[in-house]
Parts: structure tokens; sequence; C-alpha cells
């Protein structure tokens, strides 16, 4: 564990692991510290505006709403200093609206999910699940890895795999599934959803720090207004944010957990 001054860096407090040697893994690195995501004392926030290409950054979310709240103060900071944010949905959240057909809900949810993205300056995909019938296997692992091998993702954020939620538990092994098959290796990441009523047993390795795009990321969260907005702050989203924001030292934040334990060129043949 490696920890920094704040009043010098305010960057990210990480645990740093060993990486590739070849330019575009440092790059990465390099653009994680200027945003905050991977501490380092030389690398300052003004670095990334010098960098020349932008990161792709893709996050994988069961319904529309789940990147959002999750982690969408972390999208729209990427977003907002210059990278490539895409949001794939593997359902259109059918089943997410109660008195309403699942045609119906799909189509409102869709509107709202692209909504948040305009505010969020992402992209949105939808993968083409069914909410509350979602499935995981060798078919679908195959069709998500053909949408992020379009992507080309740098980072990915999904699920934590351990969500109450069945949907949310099958969009993270799909995504876990790709990372461990692909030869184009990315790094993943996990967020929280209603600690403790949802999410369980989630202690965050990095943090992100989202007081510039707090605001942004609700008003992402607040395009959703078939689900309740409010409700989703009040099931302790505000709380995680305060509570993330003290435990890295800041006012608001967002915690994850990075996936360790596979070195590229290591990809299962399955």
């Amino acid at each position: 564990m490696i920890s920094f001054n704040k009043s010098c860096t305010n960057l990210f407090i990480a645990d740093t692991y060993s990486m590739e040697n070849s330019s575009r893994r440092g790059f990465v690195k390099n653009s994680l510290a200027g945003i905050g995501f991977l501490a380092s004392p030389s690398l300052l926030t003004s670095e990334m505006d010098e960098q020349k290409d932008p990161l792709k950054i893709v996050c994988v979310g069961g319904h529309p709403d789940d990147p959002e709240s999750g982690c969408g103060g972390t999208l729209a900071k990427f977003a907002n200093t210059g990278h490539s944010v895409t949001i794939i949905y593997l359902t259109r959240g059918e089943a997410g609206i109660s008195e309403k057909s699942n045609e119906e809900a799909a189509l409102i949810r869709t509107n709202e999910a692209i909504a948040a993205c305009k505010i969020l300056n992402a992209k949105p995909v939808f993968a083409g699940q069914i909410d509350g019938a979602t499935i995981i296997n060798n078919e679908w692992v195959k069709k998500l890895q053909t949408i992020l091998a379009a992507e080309k993702p740098d980072i990915v954020f999904t699920h934590w795999p351990i969500d109450s939620h069945k949907d949310h538990q099958v969009a993270s092994l799909l995504t876990i599934q790709c990372w461990v098959r692909t030869d184009q290796k990315f790094d993943l990441y996990f967020f929280e959803v209603c600690t403790g009523e949802q999410t369980m047993t989630f202690k965050p390795t990095d943090y992100i720090d989202i007081t510039s795009t707090q605001e942004q990321k609700r008003k992402a969260v607040y395009c959703h207004l078939s689900q309740d907005p409010p409700g989703i702050y009040d099931c302790g989203h505000e709380i995680m944010e305060k509570f993330r924001g003290v435990e890295m030292g800041v006012k608001a934040a967002e915690g994850f957990v990075r996936m360790v334990g596979k070195e590229k060129g290591n990809a299962a043949n399955w």
C-alpha cells in the first residue's frame, strides 16, 4: 500500500502492481495517475492534457441506471479529461417498470439511458439480453467478447460478482470471462451499488475522487425517472459517495476492487 501527501497530489490511495514495460501499458498507468487512479508523486492531473491518445473506457452494467449510479462520477471524469467512454447495458430494463409491458418498459428505459449517456459524454451500447432472464453461457461470452473487441478497451468497469441481483452477477461473470479469454488484455475493476443491500462484502482497493463530477453523476442518475432517482440515492448511494470520500480524504469518491491474477498473453483457449 502506497500513500502520498493529499495536499500535494490529491490523488488515489492505491496498491500498486507490476505492469509490462510496453509503451501502451505505461501510457495507461500514466493516464490513470493523471486523474487520480494510481498514486504517483510525479504524475499530476495536468499531465492528462498532455497525452496524445485517449484511453478507451468501457462499463458493463446489468440495466440502465446501474453504471450511472455505480461509477457515473468516474466515467464522467474520464470523459471530461478527453477519454472515450462507452457504456454497455446488458439489458434494456424490460422488467423494471410495473404495469408496463416488456416492450414499453424497454423503450422508456432505453431513452433514459441514452439521455444519461449524453450527460456523461458516453456512448450507449445495448447487448440484447432480457431484464430478469439474463443468462451466462458460451454463446453470450462470445457475444460480449465481440462487443468488447470492437471497443478495444484499456479499462473496463463492471458489477461486483456477488451482488444480490442475478442480472448484476451475470454482467460481471460474462465480463470476467472476457477478461480471462482475451489476448488484448484490459484492466478490470468492479464497482458497487446499494452496498449492504445489493453489493455485499465489498472492500475497495482503489478510489476515484468524484468531487468535481458528483453533480454530473446525479443528473445522469436523475435521467432514469422510471426508477425513482431519489430512491436510488436513498438506498445508500449518497452515503456511499461521502463514506468513500472520507476514506480517501476528499468530499466524494467512488470505490473499486481491482481484478488481479492474470497476465497478458496467458488467455485460456476454451
